[in-house]
């Protein structure tokens, strides 16, 4: 009979249920809500891979990876189980990640793309193919052309047809042209010229 993961008296096979915790209370019943968690990850340990495969369905509302590894299943269903529960991360937390990724999948060492910090209504402005394109941040992401977008690699592969690490493409990065400085915060105008590929380094 496959593992399911069920706490409380909740009859769907394999749902989980957690007590309702009001966001003043995190703080403060956190230990509590840990303890509620204890047994659904005990229990993730003694799933077969199929009943992780199933569960991981359930938790992400998609298929797990192919060929991903048991541990990795074990670990990325506990992890969105501590996210329902706690919370997830803060929004600025997300960005940084998501902006050390695109660094990350572009040159392949983090450290080498140092991005800036930018404040909600700094501005970015990148000519290309002759014209000109100004970006605004706000609290949601990034404002172009009357859309909000979460991320500058989507505005930066929209403008050019091509694949961009976003800060690279507005020159926010160590290894692109920018006209502040490697690392800290700003909150003002970032210009990055030059409108063929070959004028930011690959």
């Amino acid at each position: 009979m496959p593992h399911t993961l069920s706490t409380g008296s909740d009859s769907r096979p394999g749902a989980l249920r957690r007590r309702p915790v009001p966001a003043s209370d995190h703080r403060s019943s956190g230990g509590d809500v840990r303890a509620d968690l204890s047994g659904p990850l005990a229990a993730l340990t003694v799933m077969s891979r199929d009943d992780l495969v199933v569960e991981w369905r359930r938790q992400f509302r998609a298929n797990p990876p192919d060929r991903v590894r048991r541990d990795l299943l074990e670990l990325g269903i506990a992890w969105k189980l501590q996210e329902k529960a706690l919370g997830g991360l803060k929004r600025a937390v997300a960005t940084e990640l998501r902006d050390l990724a695109e660094a990350l999948a572009t040159t392949g060492d983090i450290g080498r793309a140092k991005t800036l910090r930018l404040k909600p209504g700094a501005r970015l402005i990148r000519e290309w193919g002759g014209a000109t394109h100004e970006v605004t941040v706000v609290e949601t992401g990034f404002a172009w052309r009357g859309e909000t977008w979460k991320s500058l690699s989507a505005i930066a592969v929209r403008i050019t047809g091509a694949h961009w690490s976003g800060p690279r493409f507005f020159g926010l990065t160590s290894r692109g042209r920018t006209a502040a400085a490697d690392g800290g915060e700003t909150d003002g105008v970032t210009t990055a010229t030059g409108s063929r590929e070959e004028d930011i380094d690959a």
